[in-house]
């Protein structure tokens, strides 16, 4: 099964699983990293592979002109029905409907590491970001997806299933809150990204390892693993004039 596939087939639980409350590590570690780098808003932004859209609507509030683009259709059809939705548009990442140039920011969150061919993906983010414009991108941190810990111990040892350099398959199968979601995604080395980011003629500006605050640990003492190893990757890219 296409990554593509698997996310049109996960659709309703994914919707579930983006509810408030239920996402944590959306909500109190990866978001306000996001909200960090994000530049202000312009003339126009595409949130790329927009899912149910909770990044559109996050943008919309801020003042973003946005539009939002996914491959799933059903994906599409929550985004776009949602309150405070922004408008969404079923698209492949690989071949955006959007002319050159049409986008002073593309925010590409949490989705990559999803998409088949993301180098692709990649050289189109490029080519309808406008020359002075930015992406901000995140993922799950490359170190993350190559292994797992042993337990859920503050010192549990990190142990790399297979190969970190090499891209695998990930199959993650997680049960929140009455709902099993299966995470259709792929591992690929952190240089894998940034050489889809070069070869699309983006130079990287900043980069954060992401890890759980203080404070979100002392809510949440399981969480403390993950100060040692970083959760997600975080970088915004600068398309020259």
């Amino acid at each position: 099964m296409t990554m593509r596939r698997g996310w049109e087939s996960e659709a309703d639980n994914w919707r579930h699983f983006t509810r408030p409350g239920v996402d944590r590590s959306h909500e109190n570690v990866n978001l306000p990293v996001l909200l960090e780098l994000l530049p202000p808003p312009g003339t126009r932004t595409l949130d790329l592979a927009c899912g149910e859209g909770r990044v559109s609507r996050l943008l919309k509030s801020r003042h973003h002109q946005v539009v939002g683009a996914d491959a799933s259709p059903t994906m599409v059809r929550f985004a776009a029905d949602s309150p405070g939705a922004a408008p969404a548009v079923l698209a492949d990442a690989t071949v955006l409907p959007f002319v050159d140039n049409a986008f002073d920011l593309v925010v590409a969150y949490m989705c990559l590491h999803d998409i088949d061919d993301m180098p692709r993906a990649v050289s189109e983010l490029a080519r309808v970001l406008a020359p002075g414009g930015r992406t901000c991108v995140a993922i799950p941190h490359p170190i993350n997806t190559a292994g797992s810990f042993e337990n859920r111990d503050e010192q549990s040892a990190f142990v790399i299933d297979g190969s970190y350099l090499d891209a695998s398959p990930l199959r993650d199968v997680v049960d929140r809150d009455g709902v099993r979601l299966t995470f259709h995604s792929e591992h690929r080395p952190m240089e894998a990204y940034f050489h889809a980011l070069a070869d699309a003629g983006l130079l990287t500006e900043t980069i954060r390892e992401v890890r759980p605050s203080d404070q979100v640990v002392s809510e949440h003492p399981s969480d403390r693993r993950w100060q040692r190893i970083p959760m997600f990757l975080h970088l915004r890219a600068l398309k020259p004039m």
